[in-house]
């Protein structure tokens, strides 16, 4: 009974141990009342080698991961299927890089509200696993400090 009893215990320890991705300094960059879209940036560092491979906000018919990259003397950005998480590593979600883009916006989104995003990560040969967060919206001028 003791071996079963241990055995549970550690499988139901497991799912939590996988879930570590980090994510910190969140922050949605408000709009104007007729904007469709908005960037939402933020630091993320997983424990383990993973992968963002979606995201989802109900603020927004379409969420995706964006990259931002010059191509010549333009910049450019476009969806990417997924953002690789280094093990150990913090990857920033910025503007003018990596970050994610809500389109099609149902509403205005307003400074000093927070906006439900849930995030979908991948560990290699694993099950998708999401996180949610609330992430406040910051004014249509915010620039996060250097380091974030």
């Amino acid at each position: 009974m003791k071996k079963i009893l241990s055995a549970l215990l550690l499988a139901a320890a497991v799912p939590a141990a996988l879930a570590q991705v980090e994510v910190g300094d969140a922050w949605i960059r408000a709009t104007v009342p007729s904007a469709k879209s908005s960037g939402v940036f933020m630091r993320l560092k997983s424990k383990q080698d993973a992968q963002l491979v979606a995201v989802r906000a109900e603020v927004a018919g379409v969420a995706e991961i964006h990259q931002m990259q010059m191509d010549g003397q333009l910049m450019k950005m476009h969806a990417v299927p997924s953002l690789d998480l280094p093990a150990g590593r913090m990857v920033d979600l910025a503007s003018g890089g990596y970050h994610v883009m809500l389109m099609d916006l149902k509403r205005q989104l307003k400074q000093g509200e927070t906006v439900p995003v849930t995030l979908v990560f991948r560990k290699k040969g694993k099950q998708a696993e999401t996180v949610t967060i609330d992430v406040p919206v910051k004014p249509l001028t915010y620039t996060p400090p250097k380091g974030q």
